[in-house]
């Protein structure tokens, strides 16, 4: 089952339990910080939908996410596009999924309170961002995350989690990563994107590991209190091993000259989806690299802590931040 209906951003590939206990008090600036949300459960009226006419209706009443997600441009006429939302609402599987994303995410309310204490975050680290508009939807499993300046879709049914009904398809080892803890990271690994500047020519193995470490150190700024696991997307093991083994991973990309490769391939072996990467061993988790940077670029805001995340995330040089890290783990 798949959802016709296309959007115009790709899905990014990551709320918890509060396991970093002495970063969970919240700051008193931050709930200072105003940030309104309100979450508007799209999902509902859609499978209400019963005929064109009801459609049509929906799309005017939602003319933001029918233009931006629905992609109402891309259709032949709203008529048409309308016929193809009532065949989705009216599928039994689709409704079934719904059914169950309704069940996991019941409590808007509580999904209302964690985007806003998120955006109250983003807010405090950066003044100007503007609070989007938040819809969440069952999208067919078509996309789990879309996200511009004015409006944001939380596709529910890619976070059901193990019960559902129909998950996406996508190799188990990504398809852990699509269960409830993992809707908030997702949105602040995406929400990171809008500031993350890098350089756009001549990308090598670090730029990327930089880049992707900057994104990851976003994420757990405006969640403080969410574990490491959930923003890297690792398994408890899986960070074990790579937290013990640090120093012989870095050994690795320095013995085998990688950090200045440009070649896509080599790149995405380290950083890209894997299972695993054997080239370090067995047990080492795919996306490696990226867990690497995060640790670079850790270790560069703990030598500089007058560092604002704001300049962190414009700072487009990722030798000045390696080397001003002074990154040299031990074990």
């Amino acid at each position: 089952m798949r959802l016709v209906l296309t959007a115009i951003f790709a899905s990014v590939a990551l709320f918890s339990s509060c396991s970093k206990d002495s970063k969970c008090e919240l700051n008193p600036e931050v709930a200072r910080v105003e940030a309104d949300v309100r979450v508007e459960r799209l999902e509902r009226p859609f499978f209400q939908l019963r005929s064109p006419a009801d459609a049509q209706q929906f799309i005017r009443q939602h003319p933001l996410f029918a233009d931006q997600f629905l992609q109402r441009k891309q259709y032949p006429s709203e008529e048409v596009l309308g016929q193809a939302m009532v065949r989705l609402a009216t599928n039994a599987g689709l409704q079934k999924l719904g059914q169950q994303a309704e069940a996991e995410f019941k409590d808007t309310e509580a999904l209302q309170g964690q985007l806003q204490l998120l955006f109250q975050h983003v807010r405090y680290y950066f003044p100007d961002f503007r609070v989007p508009a938040v819809k969440t939807f069952v999208s067919g499993l078509s996309q789990d995350l879309f996200v511009n300046d004015s409006l944001m879709v939380l596709s529910l049914d890619f976070f059901v989690g193990p019960k559902a009904s129909v998950r996406p398809n996508v190799p188990e080892y990504i398809k852990r990563r699509y269960a409830p803890a993992y809707l908030l990271p997702t949105a602040a690994l995406a929400v990171s994107s809008k500031y993350n500047q890098h350089q756009l020519t001549n990308q090598t193995m670090l730029s990327e590991m930089v880049q992707f470490g900057k994104s990851l150190y976003f994420a757990e700024q405006v969640l403080p209190c969410t574990a490491d696991t959930l923003l890297v997307g690792f398994t408890g093991a899986e960070m074990a091993g790579v937290q013990f083994n640090e120093s012989k991973i870095w050994a690795h990309f320095i013995e085998k000259n990688m950090l200045y490769s440009t070649a896509p391939f080599t790149i995405q072996k380290y950083l890209g989806e894997r299972p695993n990467v054997p080239e370090i061993g067995k047990t080492c988790p795919g996306r490696v690299g990226v867990w690497l940077g995060w640790q670079i670029v850790r270790k560069y805001m703990s030598q500089h802590p007058n560092v604002t995340l704001k300049q962190l995330m414009a700072e487009k040089d990722p030798q000045r931040i390696l080397s001003e890290s002074h990154y040299r783990p031990k074990r």
